[in-house]
């Protein structure tokens, strides 16, 4: 049964109301416990401003509301079902800290204990929760009982055909080059300090696959997939799953130089990110920075 801090995490939320009713956050926790199991399926949290950015939240701090309301719903199916249902709601995490909020403390076996742990506990303890929902088999059918639908598709068809010349004439293209150069010489852009200095251009990787810019900072590398203006919404897609490749290929390098892996892979886009594919860059993880101007 939840608990009377869990009521008060959530506005007074009972277990029994928690998803069902018109108010806001009982239409968004509908909404977005269908997008919580696509990442659970995927194995991929998602930080609070992404999943905000998805259900049209502007300010993703009413999150707590929403995803109180669906830890509640899952102690009361679980206990119709005699079952335990992971708290899915775990899987939202905040881009600093690397775990959820406070308001994950009430869902945890003891919930006091939790909330005294150093912050290397907490990530324990979390960790063993988010294995937990990943592992758990029955998401489909928690949607069901709710009458939910999974997740519409976030991989929109893209043609293949001329790809390889599209990317040609991106990679040629003043625009690409103009804006491949300014990150390279203005780190700050990624939210790395100014003194880490330019980054390296067409760094090739051992795979000859070639990365628009790098950036060595520390034990930590950073590697910058560039997209100019010109780019489609496909060379986007592209874009979004060559970050995934390029993230594999420099996690190898650094493990073959016997080197812990620190890696992060980044998409830049001079245009506005899509919103039709926040879904798809979610779901793989990927970081963006878009809108950045070169003027």
């Amino acid at each position: 049964m939840a608990t009377k801090q869990t009521r008060r995490e959530t506005g007074e939320i009972t277990a029994k109301t928690a998803m069902h009713g018109d108010k806001l956050y009982q239409v968004r926790a509908r909404a977005a416990l269908p997008l919580l199991v696509r990442q659970a399926k995927a194995e991929q949290p998602i930080f609070y401003s992404d999943l905000a950015s998805e259900l049209g939240m502007p300010n993703p701090r009413n999150l707590n509301y929403v995803l109180g309301a669906i830890g509640n719903a899952l102690i009361e199916l679980g206990e119709e079902w005699n079952t335990k249902i992971p708290p899915i709601q775990c899987i939202v995490i905040n881009k600093n800290t690397g775990i959820p909020g406070e308001g994950i403390s009430w869902f945890v076996t003891d919930a006091k204990a939790f909330k005294r742990s150093s912050k290397r506990q907490k990530k324990r303890i979390v960790q063993q929760m988010l294995t937990e929902v990943f592992q758990f088999g029955r998401w489909d059918d928690v949607l069901a009982k709710f009458n939910l639908s999974p997740a519409k598709d976030i991989a929109p068809e893209i043609s293949t055909t001329g790809a390889s010349s599209q990317r040609s004439r991106e990679g040629e293209s003043e625009e690409h080059r103009q804006l491949k150069e300014f990150v390279a010489n203005n780190p700050r852009v990624i939210g790395l300090p100014a003194r880490v200095g330019p980054g390296q251009t067409e760094y090739e990787l051992p795979s000859a696959d070639v990365i628009d810019v790098l950036f060595v900072h520390g034990h930590e590398w950073v590697g910058v997939e560039v997209k100019s203006r010109r780019s489609s919404v496909e060379d986007i897609v592209r874009g979004i799953y060559q970050c995934v490749k390029y993230y594999a290929l420099v996690d190898a390098v650094q493990r073959v130089a016997q080197k812990r892996p620190h890696t992060r892979i980044i998409l830049l886009l001079e245009e506005r990110f899509p919103t039709e594919l926040l879904g798809l860059k979610n779901t793989l993880g990927v970081e963006v920075v878009d809108g950045v101007s070169i003027s």
